[in-house]
């Protein structure tokens, strides 16, 4: 009985496609283009005529055409701004050469000269105003020369070197449907909508380049030569040229060239029935053709072209694109052009991108990859080409359902074998689908997106995960609930009915509405009601069910892993090694609970043996956090704590004593909601509560005995902080702020940091650090509260260890006078890095108020001396400025304003930073002079260890950071 209701559905649904659909219309537009490219200076000059056909109801007096080229024109266009917010600043610095634009346009309408309008916000289009309107059911012929400089390529197409990816470079009409005019900016996130029409491209170019293009090449002569090519070369051999080419690996640019022939040729394609026209142009080409028969017995033709290599990743391309085409034509339907190309090309970016009859593929690491990304690619002539849908609009239509046939393609149809890692202790703590893994971590911390979002609405991450991964998961449900063969023949009648079409989500929904209706499945609800429940998930966030999660049992494992997360709580050991110059070489273990998605309560522990200290040490955390609300705000309690020596003491009978700290801090903290998911900024609200004790020493003398007594009394303090800190990791003039109160036994401290980073043209920058402190005393001003509270003091110099009062750095020699250990410091307060350590109050401390200017640029790389070592070493010069309450009283020992100037060498990514003052106020070199009487150079050094410059944040979102 199941199989006939399928049938007879089928059927149903086979015949409806055929009828016209009452109250469609779409309009075409024809296009007959002559280019010629100009390879000295990367330019196509060319003329386009265009038969515009007005099949709306609607009565036109402008036409908006997309002028994509323009673009690349400046670092004022949407373009440039989304790779900003995108995080690349290649095209923003890019030297003006590598620009593009188009222009010399100069439209006639029926052979009237017509004017062009800017668009008010967009560089890349313009309004073409019609002398005459254009009434429904009647066409104009528009014409016009243009001229392309082409970009370097940094989104799809522009050229590198003489490699040519001729794409989005010609005057184009904006769509008219139904909704109105589409008139887009090019972006690089977030993709096309086009009028159908057939083309006509001829293109003009020197004699021995080879070009692959959209359509059916014309040319017998040309036929004959691509012929000759394919049958005598193969992936591994090289054209025969007298200039000499260099092979290099697949992912870099191959810089030398065959020299360009002084002839030229002219060839053709023609291709019906598309939306876009792209062709690419290289003289090193390798070309593979063969035919290919489809169920129907239609005969096309198949073809790769790949740049010479050292490697023979595309040897089997053929077969790929072959079983991509035969796929898909059985899902789907059968694939209508009499051609399928794909292309290597070096493009802006990593993977493809699809267009009419072919498609371009970045370099490939592995054969593997390569088979995916041709399949895909390839995947798109369906949900892209044949289905012209708004992929700016509704990204999912076309990414989505094409990654639904990617995930089937892989399960049932690969042909290559993945590489496997060889780095073993990595790939089996990692997710065997990494896809779907991002997409279960993103869902978990609320920062997704409903399907139904605008391509350039997403945030970055979320374009991949929503438009592709989760529609494919979305539509993996819709075939569970209805039937893999009802399933199939719903988007077979999806296919037939709107093929050559424009359609809509809501047209695609009608097809399943239509095969369910009325349809019961012998439960209380019925297919049509599931169907409509599935649809609804486009526009919701969170997982495509709702779901109760199972009780996932505890897994022992060790170090950490990512793996099967959705079926174990994994609990991790692994061993635990730390250093200091008292406790000495530390031993012990990590258990903690770590992974992604993150779990609600969270511990780590790390129990650590001092070797020279003989005492057991550690530190460990407790956390549980919870998500309020839906855009990833974040609420978390937490519990640290920890314990290690600070200081030793070794007495008259040579027993050494070690003294340590220990505390307990509480805290919860408040990570506020993002606004815009595109944005970069990001706020918390933080308190703690540190519980600090500290086992000191205290001298005393027994006046009967005559005797000298040395005891270790354990005091207790507390510090109450607030901060409040304002971030934005944008990758152009990033900055952040914060604000800090603390407040102590018989004191308050408030302060300021900022820091705000200007990009160079050619790499690194400067960054500017602005601090502003205050302190307060709670009561009168005594000089016992002035001693007791001296390590809390503002600091004009980076603070030593003992006056990390929080104990929230990592010092090496906490309390170390002499030697190496003593010249550490820490980024806060003032952050001079010249030292004063031995007077009894440092220059610049102040128990009133403080502010500082810290500037430190990096040095050009061609300035740069540590260039020539064989290991890079970046080299930096920093400059600093402040003034502090006592320099204005009278009397000051130092003038208003003091300052220290030097070199900066920043290692293992700024962890480790090593200060060499060359430059100073007076008052240095005075202290310097009556102080330190011998190695001096060495001796007004200073470094940091600056562990919170690890930005595990970036790559594990969920860690928490103290």
């Amino acid at each position: 009985m199941k199989k006939i209701s399928l049938f007879v559905i089928a059927n149903c649904l086979l015949s409806m496609v055929y009828c016209q659909l009452p109250g469609y219309w779409q309009q075409q537009v024809n296009y007959t283009i002559d280019v010629t490219l100009n390879d000295e200076e990367h330019s196509l000059d060319g003329y386009i005529k265009m038969d515009y056909f007005n099949n709306s109801p609607d009565t036109l007096k402008f036409i908006w055409i997309h002028v994509w080229p323009n673009a690349y024109k400046n670092d004022r266009t949407a373009f440039s701004d989304q790779l900003l917010e995108n995080g690349r600043t290649d095209f923003y610095f890019s030297d003006n050469d590598k620009h593009g634009y188009i222009n010399r346009l100069d439209f006639k309408v029926n052979n009237i000269n017509s004017i062009i309008l800017d668009h008010p916000q967009h560089q890349d289009i313009v309004k073409l105003i019609l002398p005459l309107p254009l009434v429904p059911g009647s066409n104009c012929k528009i014409e016009s020369p243009f001229r392309v400089k082409l970009p370097h390529n940094f989104s799809r197409g522009g050229h590198v070197g003489q490699s040519y990816q001729i794409t989005q470079w010609y005057p184009k009409p904006a769509v008219y449907d139904k909704k109105g005019w589409h008139a887009i900016p090019y972006l690089d996130q977030g993709e096309f909508y086009s009028e159908f029409g057939n083309y006509e491209v001829n293109i003009t170019i020197p004699k021995n380049y080879i070009v692959a293009a959209t359509g059916t090449l014309q040319n017998e002569t040309e036929i004959n030569w691509l012929k000759e090519r394919s049958n005598l070369n193969t992936v591994f051999t090289l054209p025969s040229t007298k200039s000499p080419i260099v092979l290099k690996k697949a992912k870099e640019d191959l810089i030398a060239f065959p020299a360009s022939s002084k002839e030229l040729k002219t060839i053709s394609f023609k291709q019906d029935n598309v939306h876009d026209f792209a062709w690419f142009a290289d003289k090193r080409f390798v070309v593979q053709q063969d035919t290919l028969q489809l169920q129907s017995g239609k005969i096309i033709n198949v073809a790769s072209y790949a740049l010479p290599s050292i490697t023979n990743y595309w040897k089997n391309s053929l077969q790929f694109i072959k079983k991509s085409i035969l796929t898909r034509s059985k899902w789907l339907g059968e694939y209508p052009y009499n051609t399928a190309t794909a292309v290597e090309a070096m493009m802006g970016f990593e993977g493809g991108m699809e267009y009419p009859t072919i498609t371009s593929i970045s370099p490939p690491e592995s054969e593997n990859e390569l088979e995916g990304t041709i399949e895909h690619e390839v995947g798109h002539n369906w949900n892209y080409g044949i289905l012209g849908t708004n992929e700016r609009e509704h990204a999912w239509m076309d990414e989505g359902i094409n990654s639904f046939y990617d995930d089937r393609y892989d399960a049932t149809e690969m042909i290559s074998t993945p590489v496997k890692s060889k780095q073993k202790f990595w790939s089996k703590r990692m997710p065997d689908n990494r896809r779907a893994f991002s997409l279960r971590n993103i869902i978990a911390n609320k920062t997704d997106q409903p399907i139904e979002t605008p391509a350039d609405s997403f945030s970055e991450i979320n374009y991949y995960r929503m438009s592709y991964q989760k529609t494919a998961e979305w539509l993996g449900l819709l075939e569970k609930v209805m039937g893999k063969e009802l399933f199939d023949s719903c988007m077979q009648a999806y296919y037939e009915r709107w093929k050559f079409k424009h359609p809509y989500p809501e047209d695609f929904k009608k097809i399943f509405e239509e095969a369910v209706e009325g349809k019961g499945t012998g439960g209380s609800i019925s297919s049509s009601a599931l169907v409509k429940m599935c649809f609804q998930v486009l526009n919701y966030k969170g997982p495509i069910l709702p779901f109760t999660p199972a009780k996932r049992p505890l897994k022992l494992a060790s170090f950490f892993s990512f793996k099967d997360t959705h079926k174990y709580r994994y609990i991790f050991v692994a061993p635990g090694i730390g250093n200091n110059f008292y406790d000495g070489l530390m031993l012990g273990g990590v258990v903690h609970n770590y992974t992604l998605p993150a779990e609600k309560f969270q511990f780590f522990v790390s129990p650590l043996y001092g070797t020279q200290s003989k005492q057991m040490n550690g530190l460990g955390r407790i956390s549980y956090h919870w998500l309020p609300g839906n855009k990833g705000k974040k609420i978390e309690l937490s519990l640290s704590a920890s314990k290690f020596s600070e200081n030793d003491f070794t007495d008259s009978n040579n027993h050494t004593e070690y003294l340590y700290f220990s505390k307990l801090v509480p805290s919860i903290k408040i990570n506020f909601a993002k606004k815009n998911p595109r944005s970069h900024v990001s706020k918390f609200i933080q308190w703690k509560t540190f519980f600090i004790a500290q086992k000191g020493i205290l001298f005393t003398r027994d006046t009967v005995a005559n005797a000298d007594i040395i005891t270790y009394p354990i005091t207790n303090k507390y510090i109450n902080q607030l901060r409040f800190v304002i971030e934005n990791d944008r990758v152009l003039y990033p900055y952040n702020g914060e604000l800090k109160v603390e407040q102590g036994k018989s004191f308050v401290r408030a302060a300021f940091t900022g820091n705000y980073f200007f990009n160079y043209v050619k790499g690194g920058g400067m960054n500017v650090r602005l601090f502003a402190g205050k302190f307060f005393y709670l009561g009168d001003n005594t000089f016992l509260k002035q001693f007791e509270t001296d390590p809390y003091h503002l600091n004009m110099t980076g603070p030593r260890g003992y006056e990390d009062y929080t104990y929230s750095n990592y010092f090496y020699g906490r309390n170390e006078f002499e030697k190496i250990s003593s010249q550490q410091i820490m980024q806060r307060d003032g952050f001079f890095k010249v030292r004063t350590d031995l007077l009894s109050s440092k220059i610049g401390k102040t128990d009133k108020w403080l502010a500082a200017l810290n500037l430190t640029t990096d040095v050009p790389k061609n300035i740069n001396p540590l260039q020539m070592l064989p290991i890079k070493i970046p080299l930096k010069a920093f400059f600093d400025i402040g003034t502090y309450a006592d320099a204005w009283q009278k009397n000051a020992t130092t003038g208003r304003f003091i300052y220290d100037a030097g070199l900066q060498i920043s290692l293992f990514k700024d962890i480790v930073n090593i200060y060499v003052p060359i430059l100073y106020s007076k008052v240095y070199s005075d202290y310097f002079k009556s102080t330190i009487t011998e190695k001096r150079f060495w001796k007004n050094i200073s470094f940091s260890i600056d562990i919170q410059n690890i930005k595990l944040k970036k790559t594990f979102p969920q860690i928490p950071a103290e």
